[in-house]
């Protein structure tokens, strides 16, 4: 190989490289955990894409999501909550009481996003509505 050709080649594959690297960079992952089942959830799902999409993240382009279900059974919800922090995503989507305890009993540092229809300080997720703990923060839907 010549000396142009050689320096040449080597021009061409600095200038890739920060392409390159951006290409490997890992697709941010979604942990969702719900007591229910795909079908059951479609109420939760279909605004949640909307809300990722709306922001630039499209599932499977930009953002990965795992699921896991536990089909209507609540007892599965720990081994569940602890799959995903040993997968290590980048957050919780926990929806519904149950997920959102369990989430929290599984991990103290990956953020979760609960979704309750109870009181969150009276069943023990956050401390205060105003100040909610380190790694939790979510919507509560209470009726009097």
């Amino acid at each position: 190989m010549r000396r142009r050709e050689f320096i040449t080649l080597l021009g061409g594959a600095a200038a890739a490289w920060p392409l390159a690297a951006r290409a490997q960079q890992p697709m941010p992952v979604i942990g969702y955990l719900s007591p229910g089942s795909q079908d059951s959830d479609v109420l939760r799902l279909t605004p949640l894409r909307k809300g990722l999409s709306e922001t630039g993240y499209i599932e499977g382009r930009d953002v990965a999501i795992e699921y896991r279900w536990a089909d209507g059974l609540n007892e599965r919800l720990p081994t569940l909550a602890a799959e995903l922090v040993r997968r290590r995503v980048s957050v919780i989507v926990a929806a519904g009481t149950p997920s959102a305890l369990s989430a929290k009993r599984a991990t103290a540092t990956t953020p979760i996003i609960f979704l309750t229809a109870a009181d969150p300080v009276l069943i023990g997720l956050v401390a205060s509505l105003s100040r909610p703990d380190a790694n939790m923060t979510g919507v509560a839907s209470l009726a009097v």
